[in-house]
């Protein structure tokens, strides 16, 4: 098992930026209309694990179906870098989008599946 690492992150253009501190053998790909669309890998952390450092200003929430959780997005390039929901037991929690971690080798994970499309 691996240990919590801390990160830097964040969208494209960089105006969204993050620090994040998390344990990446842990990460999931999901099957969601969401994920499914935008080929993303998912860490998620307690809010506490998770320092918005950059761009609050610069992010649009989008949220569909039960609209539980926030889909943040860059303004400027569209990028989905985390989002915002709570946990199983009402604990606020960030999903991360891994593929918006600096410096990440995605050939080292090993993403575990999420039936989200039919949950």
């Amino acid at each position: 098992m691996s240990e919590a690492t801390t990160y830097k992150g964040g969208c494209h253009c960089g105006a969204v930026r993050y620090e994040v501190t998390t344990d990446l053998s842990q990460v999931i790909y999901c099957n969601c209309s969401m994920c499914a669309k935008t080929g993303t890998w998912l860490a998620f952390v307690p809010e506490n694990q998770f320092k918005l450092e950059s761009g609050e200003d610069n992010l649009s929430d989008y949220q569909f179906n039960k609209k539980i959780i926030h889909h943040l997005f860059c303004k400027t390039c569209g990028i989905r870098s985390f989002g915002r929901g709570k946990g199983p037991n009402d604990t606020p929690m960030v999903a991360i989008n891994v593929r918006c971690l600096d410096d990440i080798d995605l050939e080292n994970l090993k993403p575990v599946f999420y039936d989200g499309k039919n949950r």
